[in-house]
């Protein structure tokens, strides 16, 4: 799925165009919550132990990258065992995929079957396809414990069976240079149709936890996370934690920085004052001098207020434990906003350039 950004159309025209692409074309599966383009991937996933099962009706959630607008960086979400919402549910893994402009994180969700995440082995039963670490039967959740760390003398809800899967690699991310070639298959394009459940608000907390530990940031831990999984979800010290045995992979911190696509205000370059060309009447170019500075000051005062006003936002996003999700979606806003203004700015520019140049002379001559 991608983003376009479309001038404003009539609403006649827009209302048409819109019953057009309803006829004629059949609903198509939306596998992901579409925000700022990453433009580098996430580090690979990290080897790390799976703490064991708290108890019956706990299920399993895979560790994964996410990743920090506000510090352009990447950070570890522990792995850890959760309680079902409901009986029957089961957990789809968030996932990053290439949309061919950039990474975008695709969130994860509850639902009766387990969707399409990428084609990720995130281990512990997430394989790339499906799970095979658990089951529900006659309203009890059974694990696997061929694939999944349970104490079978505390649980019996339990089973045996030996999976076996090619994919061994740890690369975190679908699609783009050097990442998984997996696309959705029928079953799982059918279970993004099935009613999904959010992460519960264990989960976000869990996350918000996570992003705001600067050990688990990519740039600290170069791939190898202090606190890889959790035996409950926010529970980040104890004998429940386990840390990362290794890094999956090399990792190089990278920025994000990509020309032209500024996310606020912040992030374009500073205002320029160009010299203005001379019209040859000093008392003229005094006057178009004074007039540049104040368009520009003018400017400098909406991109302080445009800051200011996206600033507030991220405080609000941070005061709810706000959703990777959500912070995509104010991120997607505030880089639609920033690039509105800096176009505007530039039109105004050229615009006064234009006014102010010197009107051209003729050196022909009459013969």
């Amino acid at each position: 799925m991608h983003i376009f950004f479309l001038r404003p159309l009539r609403f006649a025209a827009l209302f048409a165009l819109t019953l057009a692409v309803i006829v004629l074309c059949p609903p198509a599966p939306v596998f992901a919550q579409i925000g700022v383009a990453i433009m580098f991937g996430p580090p690979p996933i990290p080897v790390y132990d799976q703490p064991i099962c708290p108890g019956d009706g706990y299920l399993w959630t895979p560790g994964y990258w996410a990743y920090d607008y506000d510090l352009g960086d990447y950070y570890w979400v522990p792995g850890t065992w959760i309680l079902a919402p409901e009986v029957g549910l089961l957990w789809t893994p968030g996932w990053w995929g290439w949309s061919g402009e950039g990474f975008v994180f695709h969130e994860g969700y509850w639902g009766p079957h387990v969707g399409f995440y990428g084609g990720i082995n995130y281990g512990f039963g997430y394989f790339g396809l499906g799970f095979q670490g658990g089951r529900w039967d006659h309203g009890h959740f059974c694990d696997n414990r061929a694939v999944l760390n349970v104490n079978i003398t505390d649980m019996h809800n339990v089973y045996n069976t030996t999976v076996y899967h090619e994919n061994v690699n740890h690369v975190s991310f679908n699609g783009g240079n050097g990442g998984i070639d997996v696309h959705p298959r029928p079953e799982e394009i059918a279970a993004e149709h099935d009613r999904h459940i959010p992460p519960l608000a264990a989960q976000t907390e869990h996350i918000q936890q996570a992003r705001s530990n600067p050990q688990l940031r990519a740039t600290a831990n170069m791939g190898r996370p202090p606190i890889a999984a959790t035996e409950k979800p926010g529970e980040f010290s104890g004998h429940g934690v386990a840390a990362a045995k290794a890094a999956g992979g090399a990792y190089t911190p990278r920025t994000n920085a990509r020309a032209g696509s500024p996310v606020h205000p912040r992030d374009l370059p500073a205002v320029e004052h160009p010299a203005l060309p001379s019209t040859g009447n000093q008392k003229q170019d005094h006057k178009n001098q004074q007039e540049q500075d104040k368009m520009l000051a003018k400017q400098q005062q909406e991109r302080d207020k445009l800051q200011q006003q996206q600033d507030k936002e991220h405080q609000q996003l941070a005061k709810r434990n706000a959703d990777d999700a959500a912070r995509q979606q104010v991120e997607q806003r505030h880089q639609q906003q920033t690039q509105q203004m800096q176009q505007r700015h530039q039109q105004q520019t050229q615009q006064m350039q234009q006014r102010m140049a010197p009107a051209p002379r003729s050196d022909s001559h009459p013969r």
